[in-house]
């Protein structure tokens, strides 16, 4: 897996995971190690648990900022030596944060200018985390500063095998800063985006409410306005957005590429969500990592952490990520914190190894007496080692640890896939459309779910990447797309690719401009159909369907040219439909059917490309890893009560 994005300095992508590998042996197992919460008898006896555990990487330093720096420029880093030099001596690796994640109180005392302002004008202050404003040039100097101290001094030290930037970007300040700086650097990246003003004003559509702008410094970040604020610029915002908070991850990779080219660079994102463009971060990191924390109280959990899996395993093209963060139990930040029952966080972790995870990693190490997470299960809770959690932890551990061959081997490819684009998905859930309820993620668990269920493998793929591999492409609610995206859609089909796209696509361009000649323009000819009008349904109504089920969420008059209707509405109209383009197949939803009604859709669009589902009862899935030397290694996973017998 190597391309111009796997390069960095003298030593490639592969050279560094090699370094990384070579100091696990084995499947990553942890989590994030706070030894400045307590004194020395208790890191006695974590050295001990760990080895009982079986942890072999410990992420440290994510939240130790004001420790490292107790004053401006003032570095302290004796406490951390002995804590990195004992995990050494102990042969536990070190995943070591850049602490960056939080800035200590004398940055905002010193320089209030940092905190970020929200969008009615609101200041943020500390006395949480990530109180900074991505766009300010005084807080990446410091960051930078801090990053490179810490990286002088460790970057030769036996213990070092990952370097952790920050710490789950876009969680809390993904949009939230308005203040003039930010909105300078919008002024800076929209004179990139589009080089003049009158470029601008067409995308954005200006002329609609008299929002033409006559000079750059008429232009706001989307602050609280009266109405609807403008559609293209809330869009270009959150694009923004994103990116201001990668280029301050990038300012701190720059440093670690020069100070220690042999070790990987990642940072962890957050439970998939819609803050920041996941594909265009990746291309930046040498191996992705993720948090995930499923509710134990939401029979769907299961299922939307397999998706989120298959997106992590998507973002770098089939390449094993990295799980930084799950919880043992319960977490502390739901309204109701429900522990996860017995043998739950095993499954939930050999889960995570199946969907292609070279770690299991967990927040935290010891649980907190203190401050906001204290409720946080860990690893070792407050109850100390004779207790379910830590039985549980060293069994797991143990369980990883005999089968060293899983490291570094490759998810196998699926035969199908889900198209995922995060400036859609943007565009998609703006103000002032049909309905509320079109959601994107809802929209992607809804056509993920009966593979899931079918144990069909999926892999999620960009707008731009190569979708020639895959049988199937599921393509649920693509609402804004590019003119060249919606080509390469027509390729695929005409090519004998077999598609599946759901209503309220093909509406928009990359700017939110409707695309003329009758909905969904740029599809129409490959659907082989027209809409006539959208008639999106009220909150909990739903549409009988010919054949039984019902459809929800949505409806839209089709206008058949060329296209057969598989289903229709109960008065006859079509509700989806099937059309031969070239040498493949387009399937269109114009509804959401109930689930029954989706997964027999989904079954036999399944069936009619050709992808292969493996005979496993319903709760029983099975995926296939590959090692570098050929063998599948296949992993099956049972949550049903008693024993089920497969072949």
């Amino acid at each position: 897996m190597t391309d111009e994005h796997n390069q960095f300095g003298p030593h490639g992508r592969e050279d560094r995971l090699a370094h990384l590998y070579a100091k696990l042996g084995s499947l990553a197992y942890g989590g994030d190690y706070n030894p400045e919460q307590w004194g020395p008898e208790t890191h006695a006896e974590d050295a001990e648990l760990m080895r009982t555990a079986g942890v072999n990487l410990a992420t440290v330093g994510i939240f130790s900022w004001a420790k490292a720096e107790p004053a401006p420029g003032a570095y302290d880093f004796g406490w951390l030596d002995g804590h990195l030099d004992r995990l050494a001596e102990h042969g536990t690796a070190v995943c070591l944060a850049t602490m960056t994640a939080s800035p200590p109180a004398w940055l905002a005392r010193l320089h209030p200018e940092t905190l970020p302002v929200l969008a009615d004008g609101t200041r943020l202050h500390p006395g949480s985390r990530q109180h900074w404003c991505p766009s300010s040039p005084v807080f990446r100097t410091y960051a930078v500063r801090l990053v490179e101290q810490v990286a002088k001094r460790y970057a030769d030290h036996p213990a070092l095998a990952l370097w952790h930037i920050g710490n789950e970007f876009g969680c809390h300040i993904s949009r939230h800063c308005h203040c003039e700086v930010s909105r300078q650097a919008f002024h800076r990246w929209l004179r990139a985006r589009y080089g003049t003003l009158e470029a601008l004003n067409s995308a954005w559509s200006t002329d609609f409410w008299s929002q033409r702008y006559g000079d750059w410094d008429e232009i706001h970040t989307p602050r609280t306005a009266p109405s609807f604020r403008n559609p293209t610029q809330q869009l270009d915002y959150l694009r923004f957005s994103s990116d201001e908070l990668l280029d301050c991850y990038r300012a701190e990779k720059v440093v670690l590429d020069e100070l220690t080219p042999h070790v990987p660079v990642t940072t962890n994102f957050v439970p998939v969500a819609k803050t920041l463009d996941l594909f265009t971060w990746a291309r930046e990191m040498d191996v992705v990592s993720y948090d995930s924390y499923p509710d134990p109280h939401d029979p769907d959990a299961v299922h939307e952490a397999a998706f989120s899996y298959d997106v992590m395993r998507g973002l770098r093209d089939g390449q094993p990520w990295l799980l930084m963060e799950q919880a043992p139990s319960a977490v502390n930040w739901r309204t109701r914190n429900g522990r996860k029952v017995p043998d739950r966080m095993r499954l939930d972790s050999w889960q995570a190894v199946a969907h292609g995870a070279d770690s299991v990693l967990f927040f935290q190490w010891r649980q907190s007496r203190g401050g906001a997470e204290k409720f946080h299960s860990a690893m070792v809770p407050h109850g100390g080692r004779d207790t379910r959690i830590f039985r549980e932890v060293t069994q797991l551990g143990a369980e990883l640890a005999a089968h060293p061959d899983l490291l570094g081997s490759v998810p196998e490819r699926a035969e199908a896939a889900l198209l995922l684009d995060w400036p859609n998905w943007w565009a998609l859930e703006q103000d002032a459309h049909p309905s509320a309820d079109t959601r994107m993620l809802d929209a992607a668990h809804a056509h993920h779910r009966p593979l899931y269920d079918a144990s069909v493998p999926c892999d999620v793929v960009p707008a731009d990447g190569d979708w020639s591999p895959y049988k199937m492409l599921l393509v649920p609610n693509l609402y804004s797309v590019a003119e060249e995206t919606a080509a390469r859609l027509r390729a695929y089909v005409a090519a004998g690719g077999t598609l599946l796209m759901s209503y309220f696509s093909g509406i928009t361009d990359e700017h939110d401009r409707v695309h003329l000649g009758g909905y969904p323009a740029p599809f129409r000819e490959l659907l082989g159909l027209r809409i006539e009008e959208f008639d999106p349904l009220p909150e909990g109504g739903t549409l009988r369907l010919g054949g039984g089920g019902e459809g929800t969420l949505w409806s839209e008059e089709i206008i058949l040219e060329g296209a057969a209707p598989i289903l229709t509405y109960a008065d006859g109209r079509p509700a989806a439909t099937r059309h031969r383009y070239g040498r493949g197949t387009a399937w269109y939803l114009g509804t959401r059917p109930d689930p029954l009604t989706m997964r027999a859709v989904l079954d036999r669009v399944r069936l009619d490309a050709g992808v292969r589902a493996p005979d496993l009862p319903l709760d029983v899935q099975e995926r296939t890893r590959i090692t570098a030397d050929g063998r599948r290694l296949r992993i099956r996973i049972d949550r049903r009560e008693g024993t089920v017998t497969v072949s």
